[in-house]
Order: C-alpha cells, then sequence, then structure tokens
C-alpha cells in the first residue's frame, strides 16, 4: 500500500476544536472521507473539517448504516473498506473523519480493524470528546483528587449502569438519546441527579444546555446528548 489513512478526531462540533496537527494533515491530503449513517443524512464531522480543508481536497461520503440486517451491514462495510483499500492502493492520502476522538465509541474503529488486516498503513490523530468540551463549556468538572469517574454509554444493560453507578463518584453518560427516562432514574436513585447537567450537540450552533435533568419530561435529547454527573459538588 503506497497510500496512508489517518483517522482524524474533529472535535466536538467547534471548528476551532480540533489539534493543530489535524489540521495540517486535512490541509495536505488528497482525500477526505466523511462517513454518514444514511445518504439523506449530512455528515457532521465533515461540516466541521470543511474550514481546514485544501482547495483541491476530494471528498468522499462514506454511508455506514446503522442497522440489525447482518447481510446488509456486512455488504456495506465490504463496499466502504474496498473503496478505501482502491484509494491507497493508488496512492493517495486520506483522512477518515470521525467526531470526538477515533477511539471513543467511532466509526473509525471499526474502519481501522478491517483494514489493518490488509498491511494498510495507519495513524490515528487524536481529537477532543464532547464530555471534556461540555466540562469546559459548563465550568464541570469532571473528576477531582481521587474521584472514580465513569463513562458510560446510555445504551448499556439497566444491570451492568446499575453496578457502574454504585462503584462511582460521577459520570459521564453518552448516547443519551433513546431511553432517557429510565438513565435519569437510575441517576436519582443512586443520588447523581442533584447534580447533573445534559448537554446537547456541545459547540454546535443548536446546542442546548438542562441544567436540571430530574424531571425528564423537559429534556428533548438529540442523537449528540451528554450528561454530567456528581455524586457530590464541587469541591466536596
Amino acid at each position: 500500500m503506497k497510500g496512508t489513512l489517518y483517522g482524524i478526531g474533529v472535535g466536538p462540533g467547534d471548528p476551532e476544536l480540533i489539534t493543530l496537527k489535524a489540521v495540517n494533515i486535512l490541509k495536505s491530503v488528497d482525500v477526505v472521507i466523511a462517513p454518514r449513517r444514511d445518504k439523506s443524512e449530512k455528515s457532521t464531522a465533515l461540516s466541521i473539517a470543511l474550514p481546514h480543508l485544501g482547495e483541491r481536497t476530494e471528498i468522499l461520503e462514506l454511508v455506514f448504516p446503522m442497522v440489525y440486517d447482518e447481510s446488509r451491514l456486512s455488504e456495506a462495510w465490504v463496499k466502504c473498506q474496498n473503496t478505501i483499500l482502491e484509494l491507497l492502493r493508488q496512492g493517495k492520502q486520506a483522512a477518515f473523519l470521525t467526531l470526538g476522538d477515533p477511539m471513543l465509541y467511532s466509526t473509525y474503529i471499526y474502519v481501522h480493524r478491517l483494514l489493518s488486516k490488509h498491511g494498510v498503513n495507519l495513524q490515528t490523530i487524536p481529537g477532543i470528546t464532547s464530555f471534556c468540551a461540555a466540562g469546559s463549556r459548563l465550568d464541570f468538572s469532571l473528576a477531582e483528587g481521587n474521584d472514580i469517574l465513569s463513562i458510560v454509554p446510555a445504551t448499556c444493560s439497566r444491570e451492568k449502569l446499575t453496578r457502574i453507578l454504585e462503584a462511582s463518584d460521577n459520570v459521564v453518560v453518552m448516547k443519551v438519546y433513546k431511553n432517557t427516562p429510565e438513565v435519569i432514574e437510575q441517576l436519582n436513585a443512586h443520588g447523581l441527579a442533584e447534580h447533573a447537567v445534559m448537554i446537547s450537540k456541545c459547540g454546535h450552533p443548536d446546542e442546548a444546555i438542562h441544567q436540571d435533568i430530574r424531571n425528564a419530561a423537559n429534556l428533548k435529547p438529540t442523537y449528540l446528548s451528554t450528561i454530567l454527573a456528581r455524586r457530590q459538588p464541587p469541591g466536596k
């Protein structure tokens, strides 16, 4: 393989919250690959990266469907894999975009795993995570002293979430969009809802902040929603 694939974390939403290394690579690559969940959806990661692309950079949007049909999913992944492999065989330098950090709940993890079997040159460029950006945006300390901080997807099982909340001083709950009432019920039960805040689309123009999450009926979470919660107020 002559080409290199760079997995680039473009941060949470603000085009300025991207590393200098990532910007320099985006300016130099031949192709930028932007994943989408379906053909009608625009790539959020691409909108963040656009100000940093070179004038002649080719943009390739690939669909990675969020479905549970294994045959359809496998077919889509193989197609995307082969498209990327062909670019690299041609000697193209390519960047695969991902929101936040490439190694945290990202499509790039699976792309990396597939392509590494083909002797591909891979380089991963870290990015600012949504919850780190949210902590700074809200002046909300994520962990202090000997605090135990847990990062958990809201989509995990109720039993697993219970065990995590019992053991943690502070939690970051990501992917808060489907079962929000159940998650808040759990946070309440474990004394983590009083000192909690939910932020949706942190750093985006339509960002929304909810300082009191205890009434789930008032919340309208999107796919890019995160809850930061503490057992004790900061400084205690």
